[in-house]
């Protein structure tokens, strides 16, 4: 949308002002306050967006610290969503820590306390009966088109938040409109409270959701399941993204809807899909097949199974081999070393079956006191060509282990991909100076170059799932897909992958910058759209070649419209 679109508007006075919708503050012209009865509400000067972006800019910048930031923020965006979208679009990389990881990690965890008003849909547990009449209510007359949804039992690095866990979900939604693309009036957050295991609010008296243990097993999966069947029901073209699901029910729930709605989980498949994108960024410059390497998984949780699963079901599809053959190159490892047989039922989770590494191969290995294979004699036998952090355990890739892995392979591709920063795996630096400046090297949070051996900066790579899961979503969005298949997710990665500016410079970095995350997202999601229209998973009646201009047709971008009285349903 890069015209003035004009809206036939029923609101007047303080119900138009209050609506952040509509809401234009001092922007209203001369005509609309007259048409709307504003004339005597707003002060005489009309500005223009760009003025009130200054103003607000400023404002924000007065407040010293990102916690007060972030709740400005939040302000601005109940008032008028223009502003609070295009002030946003104006500083993006500056801003967007402020209103995502790490700050609003700290907004979450003091949710009860800093609670000022409702910021989406709160399904509880003990009003299990009455959630399709809550859910109506809330969605009544309206259009959505992209449910973000959470438990709110593993949020951001911090553990089960409860309630708080609305404030992902929000943030979610607000990336999709941001970089996607996505009109924010057709998105809903919404916060599954089953309760909380976090001692803290169970006994802190100010906490505003359910203060009981978390509902698990069949009542849990009751819960969810009516939830999703509700969106079905009443937005059936619509996309459903669980965000920071527990890693007990993460892999399972995405399981149990993909096939029957369109799902997303991005702690597993947006992971999954930047991380192979990096990858295929990787794999471009050694000029070697995704099919040809060896990797290691240090992590085993949501994330890194879900990488690995998105790996491997790329590989199948795009080198044409069997899914055993695929699972045959990963080997991964979590708190009990090296996922191999003898560790026992006990040790190993389901979701993990096909991954275990036979004994037997692993005979000639020396194991710890505690029968377990660490990640350094992982390294010198299997010789990775790939290795990944999804562990949360900092300082994990140490000299010994770089250096081995550098030994096996002339580009070693090192993606130390855990969040924040204090808990990589390796520093990028370290990596690049222990491998003489060979590695190809990726991070999950920005780090500042490294310096190669001729004296040239090497960019960081940040494996950002905000560099491609808006545009899966606006992708699948755009063509009304029943489901978000992995060909589809595939054709968005390979997309992002074709942008990586290593392509042209073997030392620069593996993905485009974050800056230019509204641009790639754009990419994105006319990859997915073109893919789903042509294996038949859309339900649109367009042909492929007219994906990019549908795309670029629906964007939705922060900036006002003309409104018009609507007399008929209007109020004098």
């Amino acid at each position: 949308m890069t015209h003035q679109p004009v809206f036939r508007v029923a609101l007047r006075g303080d119900e138009l002002l209050n609506n952040p919708r509509f809401n234009k503050g001092t922007a209203f012209t001369v005509t609309e306050r007259k048409a709307f009865g504003l004339t005597g509400r707003l002060p005489y000067k009309v500005n223009t967006l760009d003025e009130q972006c200054e103003r607000a800019y400023t404002q924000l910048q007065g407040r010293d610290s990102p916690i007060a930031k972030n709740s400005f923020l939040q302000s601005l965006k109940s008032q008028n969503l223009v502003l609070y979208y295009n002030l946003l679009t104006r500083h993006l990389r500056e801003l967007i820590p402020i209103i995502y990881t790490p700050t609003e990690a700290e907004a979450i965890s003091n949710y009860s306390h800093l609670f000022r008003r409702s910021e989406g849909l709160y399904l509880t547990f003990p009003n299990e009966d009455s959630m399709e009449e809550d859910f109506l209510e809330q969605t009544k007359g309206r259009n959505i088109d992209l449910i973000v949804c959470s438990d709110s039992e593993a949020i951001l690095g911090i553990g089960d938040q409860g309630v708080g866990g609305i404030g992902i979900s929000s943030a979610k939604s607000v990336i999709y409109s941001l970089i996607g693309g996505i009109d924010p009036s057709q998105t809903l957050s919404v916060v599954l409270d089953v309760g909380t295991d976090n001692k803290d609010l169970l006994d802190d008296d100010l906490y505003v959701g359910w203060r009981q243990e978390r509902v698990r097993g069949e009542e849990y999966d009751r819960f969810v399941d009516k939830f999703v069947q509700l969106v079905r029901k009443h937005f059936p073209h619509s996309l459903l993204h669980f965000e920071d699901f527990g890693v007990s029910n993460a892999q399972r729930i995405l399981k149990r809807y993909r096939d029957s709605h369109a799902v997303f989980n991005d702690d597993i498949q947006g992971t999954g899909a930047v991380t192979l994108s990096c990858l295929m960024a990787a794999i471009g410059v050694t000029k070697t097949k995704l099919s040809e390497q060896r990797f290691i998984v240090y992590g085993a949780g949501s994330a890194g199974l879900g990488i690995t699963r998105q790996l491997r079901d790329a590989i199948v599809t795009m080198d044409s081999i069997s899914v055993d053959e695929a699972n045959s190159l990963f080997y991964l490892i979590d708190k009990h070393g090296l996922i191999k047989q003898s560790l026992g039922q006990a040790n190993i989770r389901d979701d993990l079956q096909e991954f275990v590494r036979s004994d037997d191969e692993w005979a000639e290995v020396k194991e710890n006191g505690a029968g377990e294979i660490g990640l350094l004699e992982t390294v010198k036998k299997v010789k990775p060509t790939v290795l990944i952090g999804c562990s949360t355990h900092g300082g994990a890739f140490t000299e010994e282990v770089v250096k081995a892995m550098a030994e096996g392979c002339d580009r070693p591709i090192i993606f130390p991909l855990s969040n924040p920063s204090k808990l990589v795996e390796v520093d990028p630096k370290d990596a690049n100076d222990w491998t003489h400046g060979k590695a190809l090297l990726a991070t999950g949070s920005p780090f500042p170059p490294a310096k190669m051996p001729n004296g040239k900066d090497y960019v960081i790579a940040e494996c950002n799932n905000a560099l491609i899961y808006p545009g899966l979503g606006f992708g699948a969005i755009i063509t009304r897909s029943r489901r978000m298949t992995d060909t589809m997710i595939i054709a968005g990665a390979r997309r992002l992958a074709s942008l990586s500016p290593a392509l042209k410079d073997p030392d620069d970095a593996l993905l485009p910058d974050f800056a230019d995350a509204p641009d790639v997202n754009f990419e994105v999601a006319v990859a997915v759209a073109e893919q789903a229209v042509e294996e038949g998973s859309a339900d649109v009646h367009w042909k492929k070649e007219e994906a990019r201009e549908k795309v670029r047709q629906h964007l939705w971008r922060p900036i006002y419209g003309e409104y018009v009285f609507d007399e008929e349903h209007g109020m004098a």
